[in-house]
This record gives structure tokens, sequence and C-alpha cells, in this order.
């Protein structure tokens, strides 16, 4: 179109010039869209060997029934049903400072979107000057001269460049995709702040039940040392158990110090992420018990989910304004046309200044056709065209990668399940070792290498089904961050 338009003239043309826009046009691209996330081997739960041996709970008590095709709330994390997480999240988005910067930036490119759209009206201006002149003989003929003169000038400019080719158009088009890519950029901040506080609360909460955990194994072990004194102070076992029992005591005070301080590093990083300095925050008592994990999951669908995740959107943004960016590139290629108009007055020093008489205009049109810059103008076009095809093609890789990303976290809470249910059912066994192993000790049947061998088998499992809850709800976490929930209201 736009090289029949140059073929046919400036008069016959004028019909068609709306439609020689340059560049081509966008259009949203089509998503792959399969109808899960999971293979159909994948999706069956693999049979445990809880099940087989018939032994209580098993994995079905700890699994999350996965609702495909329901869309997850806009504040997912209020199903967790813990208000002090609600008011930390809250806080998060209200005061956050990388969360501020990304809005800042967010503003400034609507400002500079808003800046581009100027470019399609006329520019006006007011002119005022004053000065001296000296005029040539060739102005007035070889026999006629002027002395220099004083005069002032005050009037009025219009100008304005044609979008025949619509390149302007493209300019503002592009802008407004780059103003679209940064509100996708930040709604991916919020998106990952929101992911990032809930992560930290959850992993103070768990390592707070370990910390309890820990204490209770400790209170085992100086239980187990004063049994092991009494019986001998009774002559009935000899000093090694006694030193056995507190070197025990000994060891297991050891597993407190490292998990005060990951306790520590994360409050931390809490107190940073609700922008307070770690000595001035004031943050709740976090616990895994006081936390709902959602038994029920919405997960929308593989074809709604490009539609959903800011990072898919942003993608799609680039891939916008890299198409706009070559219709920039094809009109500069092309005669530009720049009309001007200008009205005002003039006058010598004496003269009335806005006398009808003193009137002055013009008009003018220029036209700026390229003919020689070193294949420069060419080259760009080629390069915004390789920028069209890479951007179209980073795109397509993070629509994969997004439903890597659920198909992962899908297949984790599976898992989670399946280990939940494992560690409990160890936890029982270790339990009821420990009680054997203390009424043999006591019965004198055993010594006590095997009550605390039975103790230390107990407290592994019993910290392995804290990790594997906090893991659940770990991933439960990751689910809802790969699938995009939007935390901008």
């Amino acid at each position: 179109m736009l090289r029949r338009c140059i073929r046919l003239g400036a008069g016959p043309c004028l019909a068609l010039l709306a439609a020689c826009t340059a560049g081509p046009e966008f259009a949203r691209p089509r998503e792959p869209a399969p109808a899960t996330y999971l293979a159909a081997d994948e999706q069956k739960a693999p049979a445990s060997a809880a099940t087989d041996l018939a032994v209580s709970p098993s994995s079905a008590d700890y699994a999350q029934h996965v609702l495909l095709g329901s869309e997850p709330p806009r504040s997912w994390w209020t199903l967790f049903q813990s208000r002090a997480l609600d008011d930390l999240v809250a806080q998060a988005l209200a005061e956050n400072r990388t969360l501020a910067a990304a809005r800042a930036t967010l503003a400034e490119a609507d400002e500079l979107a808003r800046a581009a759209s100027g470019a399609r009206y006329p520019e006006v201006a007011l002119n005022a000057g004053a000065g001296r002149l000296q005029l040539g003989k060739a102005s007035f003929g070889p026999s006629f001269s002027l002395p220099p003169f004083s005069y002032f000038a005050v009037g009025g400019s219009v100008s304005y460049t044609l979008d025949y080719l619509g390149g302007v158009a493209r300019s503002i088009e592009q802008r407004r995709a780059l103003a679209q890519y940064q509100r996708s950029e930040t709604e991916a901040a919020a998106l990952a702040l929101t992911g990032s506080v809930i992560t930290q609360a959850v992993r103070v909460a768990s390592i707070r039940a370990q910390i309890d955990a820990v204490s209770e194994l400790l209170t085992e072990d100086a239980n187990n040392l004063r049994l092991v004194q009494t019986a001998f102070d009774n002559g009935s076992v000899s000093k090694v158990d006694v030193l056995t029992a507190q070197s025990q005591l000994a060891s297991d005070q050891t597993l407190l110090p490292p998990l005060r301080q990951q306790q520590s590093v994360a409050l931390h990083a809490l107190a940073v992420l609700v922008a307070r300095a770690p000595a001035q925050a004031s943050l709740p008592e976090l616990r895994l018990k006081d936390l709902r994990l959602p038994r029920e999951l919405p997960v929308s669908l593989p074809s709604e989910l490009a539609h959903r995740r800011p990072d898919v959107m942003a993608a799609e943004a680039q891939l916008h304004a890299a198409t706009a960016a070559v219709g920039v590139a094809t009109a500069n290629l092309y005669p530009q046309i720049t009309l001007t108009a200008t009205g005002g007055y003039q006058a010598t020093p004496g003269e009335a200044l806005f006398s009808s008489t003193n009137t002055a205009w013009s008009l003018i049109s220029g036209l700026t056709q390229p003919v020689f810059n070193g294949g420069r103008l060419r080259a760009e076009r080629r390069a915004a065209l390789d920028e069209l095809a890479a951007s179209a093609a980073r795109y397509q890789q993070v629509v994969l990668q997004s439903f890597g990303q659920v198909a992962d976290t899908l297949q984790a809470l599976q898992h989670d399940a399946e280990l939940i249910a494992a560690q409990s059912n160890a936890l029982a066994t270790a339990q009821a070792s420990v009680e054997l192993a203390r009424e043999s000790y006591r019965a004198g049947n055993s010594g006590v290498l095997e009550v605390l061998d039975a103790q230390r088998l107990r407290q592994q499992a019993q910290l392995g089904v804290v990790r594997a809850q906090a893991q659940q709800y770990l991933d439960t976490v990751q689910l809802f961050l790969a699938l995009g929930g939007n935390a901008l209201q």
C-alpha cells in the first residue's frame, strides 16, 4: 500500500493516506493450549508403601485437590486463613521500597507515552524578539541600500509533521507498549513481593516448630540423664551409661544455635520486605498451627495462564513494542513532510508594533527525502526486524516456562503429600520404639544406648514431619506464584 501511494502521487493518494501505515500490525500471539499441565502418566498418584502395608495415615490424608478451570482469587494468600499473614502482605504492598520504585517507573513510562502522543498534534508557539539588522544591496537593488536598523517582533508559529506514513502513530504505539511492559513488570514485582513475604513467614513458622521439636528432645535427654543417674546411684548401671546420656544431651544442644540463626535471618528478611529495619520491626509470632493449608487448589486452565502471568504479559508487551519499532524504522526510509505557518507583527523603534500595517506572515512546507546515510536507515530497519524475531522467540519461551513451572509445583505437591504420610508413619513407629526401649531399659533388659538410638530416630522423624509440612506450604505458595496471581488491586 505504501509503494502504491507513492506511485499515485499526492493528489489521487489523499484518499489512501489513512491506510498507508508503515510496518506490520501487531496481533496477540497464539499460545499453545494443552488441556492439562501434566502428562497422563504423571496425573496418576503412584501407589505408596504405606498403602501396601496397610499403615495409616496414607498420602490421601494429606493430598490437596486441584480444581482445574477455577480462577485463583486475586488475594490468593487469604486462602491460608491467617490474619497475621494478611496484615504482613498488606503492609508490604503499601510500604515496600522495591515496589515503590517499580510504581514510580511505571508512572514515568505512562508519562513518556503521553508525551509521545503529543507528536500527533500541531506544535504552537509564541515568539517575541528584538534585534538589529543590516540588509545588503541585493535586497533592493544595487542603487539602493538601508542603514542598519533595530526592530521588534512578536507573533506565533504553528508547525505540523504530516504523518502520512504512520511513523508517528507507530512511535506512539511503541511507547504505549513499553508502558504496558512496565505495568506488567510492576505486577510481577508485586507478585514476587507477596510470594517472598509468605515464603519467609512460612520459614519462620517452620523454624519455630523445629526449635520446639528440639526443645522437646532436650527435655527428653534431660529426663533420660536423670533416669540413668538414678540407676547409677542405685548401682544398677555403670558410669559409662551416665557419660553416654550426658554426651547425647550435649550433642542435641548443638542443634539449637543453627536453628536460631536461621530464624533470625528469616525474621530480618521479613522485616526488610515490610519496609522496616530489623531493630524497628514489630512482627507477629507466626506458627505453622496458625496457618490453614488450602485443601482445594483453584488452578486456571493452560489457555488462560498467558493472560494471568505478568511475565508473559510483559513479554507480549515487548513483542508489541518491537512490532511498532519496525513501523518506525520503515517510515524513516521515506520523505518527511513538515508544514509551518508563522504570523505576527514587526516594527522598528518609534513605530506602533501592533499596527495592521506591520503584520507579517509566512507559510512554508518542507520535504526531506533521505538520499545517502551510509546504509544506516536500512540497517536500522533490518535490526528492528531481527529484534521482532527475537521478541517472538522470547515470548514463546516464557509461555513454555510458565507451563513447566505449574507442572513442577503440581508434581511437588503430590510428592509432598506422600512425604508427609511417610514421615508421619515413621514418627509413629519411632515413638512406639522409644517407649518400648525405655520399658526394656527400666526392666534391665537393654542398655541406655538402645534408648538413645530410639530417641534419635524419633527426633529425626519429628523434624522430618515439620519440614515436610513446611515444604507443602511453600510449594502451595509456589503454585499460586506460577499461576500468576495479581497482587495489585
